[in-house]
């Protein structure tokens, strides 16, 4: 495939009101622009061109400072953005896609048909197009013998054009020297004094060149972001996608519209999502699992047979036949091995259970390393923090801590030991050992009287 794309970038979004661009915004957990970039090397480009303009440091910040791009200091249209890759592009023989970096609904398999479209028709040019039964607002395709005689804007349109279904999309493939031959020949005498990237077509029409159009079958796919509401709606539509992809390859949602899972999320067949899960970034989730509840899991792996109800994981792991929940919070760099149970209230951070191990109940395991077949009392706290440093709890294997215990780090507790109820303990615990730490029990008779 000999096709590079100019991602038209550069402008502020205005009507989003906001102080980041417009492209870095999200949707369905990834910056549009991001996502426009993944579907354009889908198809095979070979140089994605970025035409930066506005905080164009917060782009690259998102997109990879290495990125290929030229910048448009002063947004004077969108011809005038084409014109800036055109020392870029001043060696290449080849075709150009053009597409706008805040439209990410645009799906890789409609711009690899507009490009084969484009070369199978010998065309210099191709415009993607879409039928709207309401076309007001959108420039027309005006068309002769199945050729492209015209964009025709709606304030320039007489009451015959007005009646052409036959919209333009705003994405285009151009015969790389064509295009840049027709932008020497455009101008500004306009209202706005911009340079329009769809004068092109005319200079190429008056030429005699041959331009076409290919109509896609969804007209949302060129649904543009400039707002909050919109950047809604194309979140929305992604994760219905998203959701039908999913289940199309054997995931069970109970109730795919109230269910939120993010682009780049994989997720196993046969596992069931209930209503309210929020599984987000490079989540990985295995096969035979259930969510259920309000469960939210960002960038984490869960492996199979896992069964989690209402509780949040961040940048963990979790292995084959852990339970979780309810009101279980995993925080980053935590492990959870085979089988491992974790249950109400219970937080882990930063640790590793091993195999087998339980904390039913109110726990903070934190900065620790817990052997297996450990059992974890409720109430238990690996006190990790000396309000200067984190210091690491270590526990053997088979070990019992009794519940109300207080572990104060750094602390080693040997395999098998026990650590009686209400302990707190400050010093390394043998093998087989038993541990207590408690203050003595007075009993005054008669204190009520």
């Amino acid at each position: 495939m000999n096709l590079k794309t100019l991602i038209l970038a550069a402008g502020k979004g205005t009507r989003m009101k906001s102080n980041i661009p417009k492209i870095v915004h999200k949707v369905n957990g990834i910056p549009m622009i991001s996502k426009i970039i993944t579907v354009l090397e889908e198809i095979g480009s070979t140089e994605n061109i970025l035409i930066l303009g506005y905080k164009k440091e917060e782009v690259l910040k998102v997109v990879g400072e290495n990125s290929s791009y030229v910048l448009q200091n002063e947004q004077l249209g969108t011809g005038h953005a084409v014109i800036q890759a055109k020392d870029k592009l001043k060696d290449y023989d080849g075709d150009v896609m053009v597409v706008c970096g805040d439209t990410p609904l645009l799906k890789p398999e409609t711009l690899k048909k507009l490009y084969n479209f484009h070369k199978d028709s010998g065309a210099v040019t191709t415009i993607l197009t879409s039928i709207y039964e309401n076309p007001f607002g959108y420039g027309r395709i005006v068309k002769e013998n199945g050729l492209v005689k015209a964009i025709v804007e709606e304030k320039e349109a007489n009451d015959e054009v007005k009646k052409i279904k036959e919209v333009n999309a705003g994405v285009y493939c151009f015969n790389s020297k064509e295009l840049f031959k027709a932008l020497n020949k455009i101008n500004n005498n306009n209202e706005k004094g911009e340079y329009y990237l769809t004068d092109v077509i005319g200079i190429q029409v008056n030429e005699n060149k041959k331009v076409r159009s290919f109509i896609l079958e969804d007209s949302m796919e060129i649904l543009g972001v400039n707002s909050k509401v919109e950047l809604a709606q194309a979140g929305n539509i992604l994760r219905d996608r998203k959701n039908i992809s999913l289940m199309e390859d054997g995931v069970i949602l109970i109730d795919p519209t109230n269910t939120y899972i993010e682009e780049n999320v994989k997720i196993g067949k046969d596992t069931v999502i209930y209503p309210g899960a929020i599984i987000q970034g490079d989540t990985v989730i295995g096969e035979n699992c259930e969510i259920l509840g309000t469960t939210r899991i960002i960038n984490s792996k869960i492996k199979n047979n896992v069964k989690i109800e209402s509780s949040v994981i961040e940048d963990s792991i979790l292995e084959d036949g852990v339970t979780m929940g309810p009101f279980a919070h995993l925080r980053p760099k935590s492990h959870l091995k085979e089988s491992v149970h974790i249950g109400n209230f219970v937080e882990v951070k930063k640790s590793t259970l091993e195999k087998g191990v339980k904390a039913g109940h109110l726990t903070y395991l934190g900065d620790a390393q817990v052997g297996e077949n450990t059992n974890i009392g409720a109430g238990t706290i690996t006190c990790n923090y000396d309000g200067v440093n984190k210091f690491k709890t270590i526990i053997g294997k088979e070990a019992f801590i009794g519940s109300d215990s207080m572990l104060v780090a750094p602390v080693n507790i040997g395999e098998k030991a026990l650590v009686g109820a209400g302990s707190v303990i400050t010093k390394d615990v043998p093998d087989n050992a038993l541990a207590v730490s408690r203050s003595k029990q007075i009993i005054k008779s008669d204190w009520r009287k």
